[in-house]
């Protein structure tokens, strides 16, 4: 005789089916693509003077690339950017550990970082024209001064956002200050270093086109003004594209090294996600 009680008292229950989250770039794709067709219908119904839509600026490009000009912009703009930035990264990280793990840098020079933060460094291209002239130099002191602030501010506040407790348990095993310092301060101090390098891709950007605008107009910035001037809006969009697209690039770049030199941070932030 069977018993039916038992038969279904064993029988498994399906629970709910879990759904897995879709990926992040199939979102970011979508969303894309979303915007690229509205883009394109709607931007058709523009006159062509005051915007342009997504397949007649893919024409401009070809026609840029094929003659040659937009590499060569490409190669005078990079130039002073890529040095300016590298240099605001090499100056600003160690400026701002020392201000951050020194009270009485921090009182001589944080005043100083901070008006230099919120002061409209625009306002200094004149100026730094007289002092350089022209040519390279000028662009590279105009990234470098725009890139520098976000840079040190961050990492100064990263240094003292390190938990005292820390660097006390240093100090209790008879550390010396360079080894808490790269062993406890850097460490904790690397998540606001890289996002103060973030910050500093987009105002370096910015800086690299007001340099060509307010000095010898060249690059990127040449093709920007002289298709305004003869009203050929998407060529104007051309160069503009490609540095957003240049600093996403660049933020994917970062976001890479940051995962390789702080992998625990990255490991932290996704289980704070989920």
């Amino acid at each position: 005789m069977v018993d039916i009680t038992d038969k279904r008292a064993t029988t498994p229950v399906a629970g709910p089916v879990e759904r897995r989250p879709l990926p992040g770039w199939v979102i970011t794709l979508s969303s894309i693509s979303v915007v690229l067709v509205l883009w394109e219908i709607f931007g058709r119904q523009v006159n062509p003077v005051f915007g342009s839509y997504p397949s007649a600026i893919a024409v401009a490009f070809w026609e840029l690339a094929v003659t040659g000009q937009l590499w060569a912009a490409l190669y005078d703009s990079l130039r002073p950017f890529l040095l300016g930035y590298a240099l605001a990264i090499l100056t600003g990280v160690p400026l701002g550990l020392f201000i951050g793990g020194f009270r009485v840098a921090e009182a001589a020079l944080g005043i100083y970082i901070t008006a230099g933060y919120a002061m409209p460094l625009v306002a200094l291209v004149p100026l730094l024209i007289l002092w350089l002239g022209l040519g390279f130099a000028v662009k590279v002191a105009v990234v470098f001064l725009m890139a520098l602030f976000p840079i040190v501010i961050n990492t100064w506040l990263g240094v003292v956002a390190v938990p005292k407790t820390l660097i006390e348990v240093g100090k209790s095993f008879v550390a010396p200050d360079t080894v808490i310092l790269r062993r406890i301060v850097l460490p904790a101090t690397l998540p606001y270093i890289m996002a103060g390098i973030r910050l500093a891709v987009g105002r370096a950007v910015v800086a690299m086109v007001i340099a060509e605008f307010f000095t010898t107009i060249s690059g990127l910035g040449a093709v920007i003004i002289n298709s305004a001037n003869n009203f050929d809006t998407a060529t104007m969009f051309v160069p503009i594209i490609i540095l957003m697209v240049m600093a996403i690039g660049l933020n994917w770049l970062i976001g890479f090294v940051e995962r390789i030199v702080a992998p625990w941070q990255a490991e932290i932030a996704g289980r704070e996600r989920e």
